[in-house]
């Protein structure tokens, strides 16, 4: 949220039980709308090659959320 105060289009990344605290650090710090990818639970106890699959599930809405604000 803070590079996108700047100026610079991001998105954060989530795992699924993660997401309404996502939505609701969002309304807090004043961007209720703030986009973030949402990925399979856990995370941290993977292997590099499931890390990887993560990746690949979320590269798709990291890169519609960032093509959509574009205009």
């Amino acid at each position: 949220m803070q590079l996108e105060a700047m100026g610079v289009p991001a998105i954060a990344i989530c795992t699924e039980p993660f997401r309404s605290g996502a939505k609701a650090m969002a309304a807090l710090g004043g961007m209720p709308d703030y986009p973030f990818a949402v990925v399979q639970h856990p995370i941290g106890s993977l292997t590099e090659a499931q890390l990887r699959e993560r990746a690949l599930e979320a590269a798709p809405q990291v890169i519609q959320s960032l093509l959509a604000r574009r205009g």
